[in-house]
């Protein structure tokens, strides 16, 4: 029997939907310990699926892509995470069976040839990079010419970013909001990227000098201050400022609680309607969680979780070595 346990991510911000000096996308994202999605997996006659209904079609889809002619597998969902919610539940649904299939059956693919093979990563490699590795990851996106196109990762197919930067997450709280409903997804995605993109040159800038003089010197200095100041920051400018204009009242009076109350950075993880804001100790986060999930109760409905960063990806037992 083969076990896969894997992480969730945050989205923070895609960095380049503006494409002038050849290449697109890019992101930033932070793994997360908790939610995660933990499937197990035997060989079978068939394609056999156990559990959360809401992502067995991805997972049967990877295993289609993967299996052998004739060849069939037997997959268990134990545990899961929501979808469309942005948290990457795709990714990580898809990559989980396609490692299962792949240790099973002695393909001896990587990850990222895996990715390939189930059609993840075409926009951010943050998913697939947070499955490989976790931590902080920033990513470089691709080339523009072979993408061709601004459009999210269920609508492209090109292989995941390369990995510019990846660095351990401080041990720092993050308090996630998770109201009921989903963000964007499929062609409402598209459409998004269609009406949006390509984003003004002079916001992408904007992102960058605050990612690469901000964001990246506070994670390598601890400083949480102004790491919760850049991902402030990113709320207002380009892609993530239309992410952010798209969520519903109640998201956005909860973000902006957050930051108002003890979260020194406080955002919308890809699509939304998923919440996160960053804590200087355990104590805040559980008082911030108490309030939020009151915020939620009285509005949406949902659940507010205390979770940190993942310094490792996805724990991967049994078959073949």
């Amino acid at each position: 029997m083969i076990k896969v346990v894997t992480p969730s991510r945050l989205h923070l911000t895609l960095i380049d939907l503006n494409a002038e000096i050849g290449r697109v996308d890019g992101g930033a994202g932070i793994t997360l310990e908790y939610p995660g999605l933990e499937i197990s997996a035997t060989e079978a006659d068939n394609i056999e699926i156990i559990g959360n209904s809401l992502l067995a079609g991805k997972i049967k889809k990877a295993v289609q892509a993967l299996l052998p002619t004739g060849k069939g597998i037997k997959l268990h969902i134990k545990d899961s995470l929501p979808d469309h919610v942005g948290l990457g539940s795709g990714t990580q649904a898809a990559l989980s069976a396609a490692v299962a299939v792949n240790r099973i059956y002695g393909l001896e693919k990587s990850i990222r040839e895996l990715a390939v093979a189930v059609g993840r990563g075409g926009t951010s490699g943050i998913g697939v990079a947070a499955f490989e590795d976790g931590g902080f990851i920033l990513d470089g996106g691709h080339k523009f010419k072979n993408k061709g196109s601004f459009s999210p990762s269920s609508a492209s197919h090109v292989p995941p970013g390369p990995v510019l930067f990846r660095k351990n997450f401080p041990e720092w709280p993050i308090v996630l909001v998770i109201p009921q409903g989903k963000g964007a997804h499929d062609t409402e995605e598209v459409d998004i990227f269609k009406k949006y993109c390509p984003i003004p040159l002079a916001e992408v800038q904007e992102i960058s000098h605050v990612i690469l003089m901000q964001m990246l010197p506070a994670l390598i200095e601890e400083d949480l201050e102004s790491f919760g100041k850049a991902i402030n920051h990113i709320q207002t400018v380009g892609f993530k400022k239309r992410e952010v204009e798209l969520q519903s009242q109640p998201v956005l009076d909860i973000m902006n609680y957050m930051r108002d109350n003890g979260a020194h950075g406080a955002g919308i993880s890809s699509f939304g309607p998923v919440i996160y804001g960053i804590v200087g100790s355990i104590e805040e986060g559980k008082r911030l969680q108490q309030e939020t999930q009151r915020m939620l109760d009285e509005s949406l409905g949902g659940r507010v979780l205390l979770t940190k960063g993942r310094n490792r990806g996805a724990d991967i037992s049994g078959g073949l070595d």
